[in-house]
């Protein structure tokens, strides 16, 4: 029965995200051809691909990295919500991973899916509704708090927010998250390489240590 509504919900998220995904990076254009169009600036064409491989060669690596990494928080309704939202890491992945928490379910499930919706779309709302209001008056209560408060929320908010997540998934896979916090720590000091070659190595190093940790527990219990 779960997993009949389980490929419904599947089918349901692949038919209504991925054109509204699609149609938004479409439309995403349109101020750019508009602003083309109406003052006759066409780029040129190397120009355009060229300014194109140089954030492909700095972010490209996070095209298939946060799907993958985000993916086990978010569900796949999470997935297109997160990404035609924004803010997925400081904001999206918490509340999904908070959401799994409170409700107790396991990531891959239907109810995970329905419980990681529902507090991504409650996020969704919260944030829009709070962005406006920070628009409006939010540089005039920053303009007031002590430069050590205004320092901590613009340097360290995100470190936080990553941390507490960190932490959240670290109760419940300990072995999973000694490994990804002091192998990656070890990878950044002896060899300090880019941040995302580092991030690719956090992520599906984790994931490797984890599918071995499931076949060794498994393995054990097949024994037993």
């Amino acid at each position: 029965m779960d997993n009949n509504y389980m490929s419904e919900w599947k089918k349901g998220s692949i038919r209504i995200g991925a054109p509204t995904n699609l149609l938004a990076a479409a439309t995403a254009f349109i101020p750019v051809i508009w602003l083309c169009m109406t003052y006759d600036c066409w780029p040129d064409i190397n120009l355009v691909l060229s300014g194109w491989a140089m954030v492909a060669l700095s972010f490209g690596a996070f095209y298939v990295v946060e799907p993958i990494s985000y993916y086990a928080a978010l569900g796949l309704t999470g997935t297109y919500l997160s990404f035609l939202s924004g803010n997925i890491g400081n904001m999206r992945v918490p509340v999904a991973a908070l959401a799994l928490e409170a409700t107790d379910s396991k990531p891959g499930t239907l109810q995970a899916e329905v419980a990681s919706t529902m507090a991504i779309c409650g996020s969704i709302i919260t944030n829009l509704a709070f962005t406006t209001l920070a628009a409006l008056v939010g540089a005039a209560v920053v303009a007031v708090l002590p430069v050590f408060i205004s320092d901590a929320l613009t340097k360290y908010a995100a470190g936080a927010i990553f941390g507490g997540t960190f932490g959240n998934f670290a109760v419940k896979y300990p072995k999973v998250a000694v490994f990804s916090l002091f192998a990656t720590l070890a990878v950044k000091l002896l060899i300090n390489p880019p941040a995302w070659v580092l991030i690719v190595f956090a992520v599906f190093g984790s994931l490797a240590v984890a599918r071995l940790f499931y076949q060794m527990d498994k393995k054990k219990a097949a024994a037993k």
